[in-house]
């Protein structure tokens, strides 16, 4: 540490000189002098990233991003998992403004939930989305919780949801002995997942109603985290 001087004082010193030399290196040399104190913060960088991602993709496609803040028109209605290691516009591709998005615990399409009702409500009637797609995924933790007891308050009532899965696929096979059997069992259960949130779509009528006028086509999904690779189920 500079003599005379505090933490408090250091930060102060480099906050204005950041403020003062706003470049990608000086943000890395502001980060890289606070990591070395032991004060790098997971918000630095995050701020880092969009720093980046202005420099790298919103300035240079400052024309397309203009147009997207005044309005949007998403093709997709994307209902997936909130599990971090799924990064829906990521592993399809897809720009900003070209996915209406809906994550859950466990990809989940509740019923009579207000919640969800609006998001659908929204992307059908006022969106009017062509496409909603229900996805699911590999060492999902959301199905693998079904076999365990739990003393959570709320995660064990929001998976009743997926329980039927869980109860048709043991209903067909023989309970497993390996770990490979294990692991097809919850891929097994995590892809009868999807097609039961599919079902549940269909209770709600105006989703029911698109679908019978063809207005609106549903798409079941799932992705390997271990591949990359996301396939069509449903």
């Amino acid at each position: 540490m500079i003599p005379g001087t505090c933490n408090a004082d250091i930060e102060r010193f480099f906050e204005r000189w950041f403020q003062l030399e706003y470049s990608e290196s000086g943000l890395q040399w502001h980060l890289l002098l606070k990591s070395v104190r032991g004060v790098l913060r997971v918000i630095d960088k995050l701020l880092l990233g969009n720093y980046r991602f202005r420099e790298t993709d919103f300035t240079p496609n400052i024309d397309y991003y203009r147009e997207l803040a005044s309005s949007q028109h998403p093709e997709t209605l994307w209902i997936g998992c909130s599990d971090s290691r799924l990064q829906t516009g990521h592993i399809t591709q897809a720009r900003a403004g070209e996915l209406f998005i809906q994550r859950n615990i466990g990809n989940i399409v509740p019923i009579h939930d207000w919640n969800f009702a609006t998001v659908l409500e929204y992307a059908v009637v006022h969106l009017k989305v062509k496409e909603v797609v229900v996805c699911g995924h590999s060492n999902c933790g959301a199905i693998r919780a079904l076999d365990k007891e739990s003393t959570d308050s709320y995660i064990p009532l929001w998976l009743n949801n997926a329980r039927e899965a869980k109860t048709r696929v043991d209903s067909k096979i023989s309970p497993p002995k390996t770990l490979q059997e294990k692991d097809d069992r919850y891929r097994m259960i995590e892809q009868e997942n999807v097609r039961l949130q599919i079902e549940h779509l269909y209770t709600y009528p105006l989703l029911k109603k698109a679908v019978d006028e063809n207005r609106v086509a549903v798409h079941g999904l799932y992705y390997d985290l271990g591949t990359g690779e996301l396939k069509k189920i449903a």
